[in-house]
């Protein structure tokens, strides 16, 4: 597997944003949930990911845009496993960091960098 080697021989544009991660998920009661990967980090050794859900409902909650989930990732058995992080200081650390990071992308998709200064800027 080739990462990183977006070479296009034929001139098309290529975008890396359509290539999406998506895991299932088990709960407790043996529901599965499809979840898209918003990103990893790694912490003090540990790895950790922000998932959100993908809507797959027509009648989802609106409410719940832009909701993630963060999850530890563990190795068992050589296949990597996330689990709920138990300690509440550690998730809400953790859950800050991708917090910042979701939020920072937001606001560069959402909203244009002129848009906010609007007076003095005329030449």
């Amino acid at each position: 597997m080739q990462e990183d080697n977006f070479d296009n021989e034929n001139g098309n544009d290529i975008e890396m944003d359509m290539e999406v991660e998506v895991y299932t998920l088990t709960d407790e009661d043996g529901n599965e949930s499809d979840f898209e990967l918003l990103g990893r980090h790694d912490v003090d050794g540990q790895s950790y990911v922000a998932l959100a859900p993908v809507d797959t409902d027509e009648g989802s909650d609106e409410d719940e845009e832009g909701s993630f989930i963060v999850l530890k990732v563990v190795e068992e058995n050589g296949e990597e496993i996330f689990e709920t992080i138990e300690n509440d200081d550690e998730f809400d650390r953790i859950a800050d960091i991708f917090e910042d990071e979701l939020m920072q992308d937001m606001d560069y998709d959402g909203e244009e960098p002129d848009s906010e200064s609007e007076d003095g800027g005329e030449e």
